[in-house]
Formats: C-alpha cells, sequence, structure tokens
C-alpha cells in the first residue's frame, strides 16, 4: 500500500536547510496497523504530512496505492485527500466544528461529496461506539468522545488509509487504550491500513509492527511475537517485557542506527568509534580499545 525509499525532505527557513528526513525507507502492507514511533524532531509527522498529501518530498521515491505520488500536481492531490486517506489530529478543533452536535459533524464532509449522508453518518458513529450521542454538541462530550467524532469524520470518505497523528496525546490512560482498542476493530472489521504517529513506546503492545525513527531515517522494526489476540488470551503480568522482538534497520550502504540505550550499555558515551569484530558468524561491537 505505503512505498517510501530513499525519502528527504529538507525545509529551508530563512537562510538555513532544515533536513527533516535523511533517505528513509519504508513499506506497509494493505491491511496493517502500524505505529511509527520517535522523539520530536525524528521527522516522523514529517512523514505523515507527505502520507497524507499535505507535503511532497524533497527526493527519493513515494507510492501509495500504485501512485507516484511525486507526479501528483494539485488536482491529483485533491482527489487523493478526499478518496484515498483520512486524517486524525491530536487536535480536535481540525477535524470538529464545536457549534454542531456529533451527527452533524460526520455528515458534513459526506455532504460535501454529493452524498446521501445520514444513513452513512449513522453507521459511523455506530461503529466508533457514539450512537447514543449522536445529538450531542462537542461541549457535552468528553475528550475521548470527541477523538471518536474525530475518527468518525476520518472515515466519512471511505478511505483506503487512515492515518493518525497522537491520536492518544489528549485524553488519560484508560481512554488512550479504548482509542487503540477502536483502531484495532476498524483495522480488522473494514481491512483499514492504519498508521499511527506517537511518542509513547506503549504503544507497542496494541500494534503487530513498530517503526522506530530517529534523526530522519528508519532506525529500528519492533514486531510483535505472537498475535494480540493470542496474547490477551494468555495475559500475564510479568510477560509484557517478551511481547515483541527488536530488529535494527540497515540502509542499502550497509549503515544502521545502534540504540543509544544500547551503546550506554557497553560504555560508549563520547566516541564516534566503536570496535567491530566478526566471530562465529556474528558481528560483535565493542568500546574501541583504549591506548597503552
Amino acid at each position: 500500500m505505503i512505498h517510501c525509499d530513499n525519502l528527504v525532505k529538507i525545509y529551508k527557513v530563512a537562510d538555513l536547510e532544515v533536513v527533516a528526513l535523511q533517505g528513509l525507507d519504508l513499506h506497509i502492507e494493505s491491511g496493517e496497523l502500524l505505529a511509527i514511533i520517535g522523539n520530536s524532531g525524528s521527522g516522523k509527522s514529517t512523514l505523515l504530512n507527505m502520507l497524507g498529501g499535505l507535503d511532497k518530498p524533497s527526493a527519493g521515491n513515494l507510492v501509495i496505492d500504485g501512485k507516484d505520488m511525486l507526479k501528483f500536481n494539485e488536482k491529483d492531490l485533491m482527489r487523493y485527500k478526499r478518496e484515498t486517506v483520512g486524517f486524525v489530529w491530536q487536535n480536535n478543533a481540525r477535524n470538529l466544528i464545536p457549534y454542531l452536535t456529533a451527527l452533524e459533524n460526520v455528515e458534513l464532509p459526506i455532504l460535501l461529496q454529493g452524498r446521501r449522508r445520514r444513513h452513512r453518518a449513522l453507521e459511523l458513529l455506530e461503529a466508533v461506539g457514539l450512537s447514543h450521542r449522536i445529538h450531542n454538541r462537542l461541549n457535552q462530550l468528553s475528550g475521548g468522545e470527541q477523538q471518536r467524532v474525530a475518527i468518525a469524520i476520518a472515515l466519512a470518505n471511505r478511505p483506503k488509509i487512515l492515518l493518525a497523528d497522537e491520536p492518544t496525546g489528549s485524553v488519560d490512560t484508560a481512554m488512550a487504550n479504548q482509542i487503540l482498542d477502536l483502531f484495532r476493530d476498524l483495522n480488522r472489521n473494514m481491512g483499514l491500513t492504519i498508521v499511527i504517529v506517537t511518542h509513547d513506546p506503549q504503544l507497542a503492545k496494541k500494534v503487530d509492527r513498530v517503526i522506530a525513527i530517529r534523526d530522519g531515517k528508519t532506525s529500528s522494526e519492533i514486531l510483535r511475537r505472537k498475535s494480540y489476540a493470542d496474547e490477551l488470551a494468555e495475559m500475564e503480568e510479568h510477560d509484557h517485557e517478551d511481547t515483541h522482538i527488536e530488529y535494527a534497520v540497515l540502509d542499502r550502504a550497509g549503515r544502521l542506527q545502534i540504540p543509544s540505550g544500547y551503546l550506554d550499555a557497553i560504555g560508549i558515551h563520547d566516541s564516534n568509534k566503536i570496535q567491530v569484530t566478526l566471530e562465529d558468524g556474528r558481528i560483535i561491537l565493542t568500546p574501541p580499545e583504549q591506548a597503552g
């Protein structure tokens, strides 16, 4: 569904150039539920904006649903945003109109597409668990309920891809878990490809694959050892640590990013060198030998 190859994004700020993405590679299958994590400034939001058709790469290749995004004109981008992708923002104000009811908020984008809106809007609100709140205005809904309305709006155009930017950032832990469970249900029941961008590594417990981005590159992939359903069936409190396995990602030049915690563990703090040896078919990384 999504293929990013050697993706580069450079922003110009006054006379300065800021490199947000530095040759990022990423491939997402149709129907996959994926999280992208990274610290502030890592490039994850820049990537999401490109996937949403809100920004264009400076270099590299970006193909979504078989379409080359770098060849899109403004008309193509408008059609893509209307027909292929749905967006859920962390800030509800970007999705919602406060003086309308939940039902009216969801009806509006359907109306703009010239479709019969009432039945579809009711279906969507039921899908996100808000059929009992359809006539409530936004100030009568909790933060979590407002986010559910925002998700229903993002689904109004029947997208193939749902993008969510920090969707749990403004709610408490209990509501965050409910929203993430909702994403899993939508992924399973509608076959949606869902990409969630977050700074919260705890999301790994809810999705099957997590992409970690550092300094504008894909640094690692975290894969679930067993299905989430199987895990829930045999859940034990001490089992959380072993649910996923992490892989470092090699770029085309054979370079990889080693997590800073690993480097700290072997005592590399100020040096930019590391000793690499091959032993019994394993690549061993050790601190450089001290002089003398």
